[in-house]
């Protein structure tokens, strides 16, 4: 199955302002008991079919769809809306950087990426979907919870070869092999 995908291949505006709407409501420090609820079984939740197949998921794919203007979305943009939402859980703290700028945002006086290189190449040879969705999930430790969630939609919803090359020129390199 080809992975290519043309570079306008994002969410909607309004399906864009709707997901960042119910993320902010999702990661709120006054979230009400029920938020709370879904943001954990989101949590939990170790694959996209299990994200699929939770009322929490369900609730707020609707209030996307509903803003989704033009033809229903396939079964393929259904999986990538359960992605991205299932990682969304996992991204507590905005910030303008991209998922592969934070994996290689290195700390104070370190002298290696937060997500090794090699580890960083196998997202980027990820097999399908759910394996890039396994790994991304990993991974959200290790970036301390944190990148730009609009960002992280665009990119899930358009994972093709655009979307990969994009981020290998984002991701930084260590200088010389195995530092």
């Amino acid at each position: 199955m080809p992975t290519s995908s043309p570079p306008h291949y994002k969410l909607q505006p309004a399906v864009m302002g709707e997901f960042l709407s119910w993320w902010n409501v999702l990661h709120a420090e006054t979230a009400p008991g029920p938020v709370r609820a879904d943001r954990a079984a989101l949590r939990r939740a170790d694959s996209i079919g299990a994200v699929t197949c939770l009322p929490a998921y369900q609730r707020v794919f609707r209030r996307l769809a509903a803003k989704h203007d033009g033809t229903s979305w396939t079964h393929r943009e259904q999986d990538r809306i359960a992605a991205l939402i299932g990682l969304a859980a996992h991204l507590y703290e905005r910030d303008d950087t991209s998922l592969p700028q934070a994996m290689s945002r290195r700390a104070d006086g370190a002298d290696s990426n937060p997500v090794s290189d090699l580890r960083f190449a196998r997202l980027l040879d990820s097999p399908d979907l759910d394996a890039l969705f396994v790994g991304l999930r990993r991974v959200m430790p290790l970036i301390e919870h944190r990148a730009d969630p609009a960002q992280m939609a665009n990119d899930l919803f358009g994972w093709g070869d655009q979307v990969k090359k994009r981020w290998a020129y984002a991701y930084r390199w260590p200088d010389k092999a195995g530092s």
